[in-house]
């Protein structure tokens, strides 16, 4: 009969993830963010010029919309242009890695052996640059555990053969 041991890990000496070169995202999709931000704010700002046209209510609050409209659009600007420069993504030999977040960041490390599914995306403003996005399920979620968006539609479907072949080497 073997002895049983439970030897304490020393965390100092476990890896860093911190420590990981993390892949940007393709420069070209901060033109698809810009873009869609775009036509959010031409359809948003058309309603409200014509609410203030044919409503005399909002037009006595038309000050507030015509300064508040182009505040609240330039901080929206400003947050997902701090969120596209801090997302980023790597491939390790045992897991892949993904950081996002504005305010607080967050990393996603997941390994391989967990990984269920793996699909590739295109929108049709990233279609036009040439990029897709990489989802990734793992087991017991209907939805992706990680969403990698802006990668170049080659790249993209080289890192689902990569994961794919992960994935079946852990069967």
């Amino acid at each position: 009969m073997e002895n049983f041991t439970n030897e304490t890990i020393d965390t100092k000496q476990l890896p860093r993830f911190e420590e990981v070169t993390f892949s940007k995202l393709d420069p070209a999709y901060w033109t698809v963010i810009w873009v869609e931000l775009l036509i959010i704010t031409v359809i948003i700002s058309v309603a409200a010029i014509a609410g203030v046209f044919f409503d005399e209510k909002l037009a006595a609050k038309s000050t507030v919309i015509y300064i508040g409209l182009p505040v609240l659009f330039l901080s929206i600007f400003g947050l997902l242009r701090l969120g596209f420069v801090k997302k980023g993504f790597a491939f390790r030999q045992h897991d892949v890695l993904y950081r996002y977040g504005v305010i607080a960041t967050k990393t996603i490390i997941i390994p391989y052996n967990r990984i269920q599914h793996v699909s590739l995306h295109e929108g049709l403003l990233s279609r036009y640059f040439g990029l897709a996005k990489i989802e990734i399920f793992t087991a017991g979620g209907s939805s992706s555990d990680i969403e990698i968006p802006g990668i170049r539609k080659d790249e993209a479907e080289s890192i689902k053969q990569l994961l794919m072949g992960k994935i079946q080497k852990e069967l």
